[in-house]
């Protein structure tokens, strides 16, 4: 970061007045154009090349001239009041639309000063004409403006976010996950949701990077000190969903123990998205050891630049659709499942380039057993990414998990009957390489063996199970026998109530669940706020996941040093800046400043 410049009132000879941001860096700005500069040009050489470039040279005054200049307040309220914005605004609304745009589209700074207005200037020249030409090279669009601008909107939405969960009528849900970047610094994402007015909002929240060491008291400390920051009680969470190592974010890690410590009420969650990993821990022997020969022939052909070659050049001559295998990654929950699909289907095609290159990997790769348990593993794999795939969106409640991961089990009985009267129906990949019966019964007691355990270790995991009968109600109140309701429950005469009314059915049927329960705040609060407190909580990290891809974006190889903390609050915030409200607190610090 460079030295920062101070403002030295003799350079007001030159017509240029002083501007303090928020951060207290100090800008100069010309007073007969209204051009604001960096703090690196607030030195005598620069304001004089402005001065004598652009308004001719005349110089000489004092401060005592420039603080009885007559002010361009009056006239700015003139233009407000018909509709029409003053130049000055029109400037500076320029410039943080130009800001937004480029932390919206995660470009770097320095593309608004070296390519974008360079460009505008010749097209207005061209187009419209010299007049336009200097209008347009008044906007103020240099590195540190643009970096200034993407700031004070990152705050300004953050502030609105911060508003919105001090005004929540609930406690919030939160998510939190964490990921190393390319520099091996550890970053701490999390997401909100709460309730606002007539629905439940997702929020973007913070990402932080976690400086020296990343146990869970590291990750504890930055969760607790960012609410503590900004003045708000912890105990406003109701809920959080972590994903993560178990020593950092698990079910038992210290973090848990800490949150829990300072929230007793709390509710933790672990995300339902990642039931790969569950899988591969319960592989029988001969089922593990087919996985891990896949990943050694897949990191044979990536892991080496001159074999990932000839395998591209091979696969192009011969005329394969697939020309690039997926590296296996713990990081990606669909990423195992593409691995063995394609391998499986590209089967024949790898096993020729395994042998051009006479890979030792040869003979393992060409047993038939090999090949039998891929294809179950890859049809079980895609089983399961269709499972992941269907709780990869916004909105998703720890109740509709649930019942997803709830019906996913259920099916396992039924293909445990398939497979002993030989029927792989459910298993294509597998269907289709089966020849005989004696590879019939050999894999279909490894994949009876790994069914019950899997389903075992489901059950544990993630808890699965319904809500309770007396809760159903929040589901489908219209439809809920009430006699599973003990007729002490003070909420019954509320839901007989509910029940009678038209209108809220026909809300019912046109509105989503967690929209529905919102609406019914003003009438059934109770009600309301028990089924709420049940819909709010994370089931899954998937919004922290999206996050940690736009960090591909912002830190890379040249913008390594970079803090990403307010780009990317602007980048993926549903939150629009209040840019008006903006524009007028900068209006009122430069006009302070004259």
């Amino acid at each position: 970061m460079s030295k920062k410049r101070k403002w030295d009132d003799d350079y007001v000879r030159y017509w240029f007045t002083c501007t303090t941001e928020v951060d207290g860096t100090q800008r100069p700005q010309c007073v007969l154009c209204n051009s604001i500069f960096s703090n690196a040009d607030l030195r005598p050489s620069k304001l004089s090349d402005h001065f004598n470039r652009q308004h001719g040279g005349v110089g000489g005054h004092d401060l005592n001239s420039l603080k009885h200049m007559p002010a361009h307040s009056d006239q700015n309220e003139t233009l407000k009041a018909f509709g029409v914005a003053s130049h000055e605004d029109a400037l500076l609304q320029a410039s943080y639309q130009f800001a937004y745009l480029c932390a919206k589209e995660k470009n770097p700074h320095t593309i608004a000063e070296k390519l974008v207005k360079p460009c505008a200037l010749e097209i207005a020249q061209i187009v419209l004409g010299p007049d336009a030409q200097k209008k347009l090279q008044q906007v103020p669009l240099s590195d540190d403006v643009i970096h200034s601008r993407i700031d004070e909107m990152s705050q300004d939405i953050l502030q609105q976010v911060l508003e919105d969960i001090k005004a929540s009528p609930l406690k919030v849900g939160v998510q939190l996950a964490e990921t190393t970047d390319m520099d091996d610094c550890s970053q701490l994402m999390a997401f909100v949701r709460y309730v606002k007015e007539r629905e439940i909002i997702e929020e973007f929240l913070f990402c932080e990077p976690l400086q020296l060491t990343m146990k869970g008291i590291d990750v504890f400390n930055l969760f607790r000190d960012f609410f503590w920051k900004h003045k708000i009680a912890l105990d406003v969470c109701g809920s959080v969903c972590t994903d993560g190592a178990s020593s950092m974010l698990g079910e038992n890690s210290e973090f848990v123990a800490c949150v829990k410590k300072e929230v007793p009420h709390i509710m933790i969650t672990h995300c339902l998205l990642n039931p790969h990993e569950l899988v591969a821990k319960t592989l029988p022997a001969k089922l593990r050891d087919a996985l891990f020969t896949v990943v050694r022939v897949v990191n044979f052909i990536k892991g080496r630049a001159p074999n990932h070659r000839v395998f591209q050049a091979f696969f192009e001559e011969i005329g394969i659709e697939y020309s690039v295998l997926l590296f296996h990654t713990e990081m990606r929950w669909l990423s195992r499942g593409q691995i063995l699909t394609h391998v499986f289907e590209m089967y024949e095609e790898i096993d020729q380039f395994l042998h051009h290159q006479s890979s030792n990997l040869v003979d393992g790769f060409e047993n038939k057993e090999f090949k039998i348990h891929l294809a179950y593993l890859a049809d079980l794999f895609k089983h399961l990414n269709e499972l992941s795939a269907s709780m990869q969106r916004t909105g998703m409640n720890t109740v509709s998990a649930r019942e997803k991961l709830s019906a996913f089990v259920r099916k396992f009985p039924f293909w445990l009957k398939q497979i002993e009267k030989r029927n792989f129906t459910n298993f294509p990949f597998l269907e289709e390489i089966i020849v005989s019966d004696n590879e019939a019964v050999c894999i279909a007691t490894d994949i009876t063996l790994h069914l019950q355990q899997l389903s075992n270790f489901f059950h544990g995991y993630f808890s699965i199970g319904d809500l309770d009968e007396a809760s159903k109600w929040i589901l489908d109140p219209f439809l809920f026998n009430l006699d599973f309701v003990d007729d002490g429950y003070l909420m019954k005469n509320d839901l007989a109530e509910l029940r009678a009314s038209g209108q809220i059915l026909m809300e019912f049927e046109t509105m989503k669940l967690e929209d529905f329960w919102c609406a019914q705040f003003t009438a059934f609060p109770n009600l309301a706020k028990t089924a709420l407190e049940i819909l709010i909580p994370f089931a899954t990290t998937y919004l922290c996941e999206l996050g940690f891809s736009s960090l591909l974006h912002f830190k890379t190889k040249s913008r390594s040093c970079f803090n990403m903390s307010d780009d990317i609050r602007v980048a993926i915030s549903k939150k629009v800046p209040r840019f008006s409200d903006i524009i007028e607190q900068k209006l009122q610090l430069q006009q302070k400043s004259l």
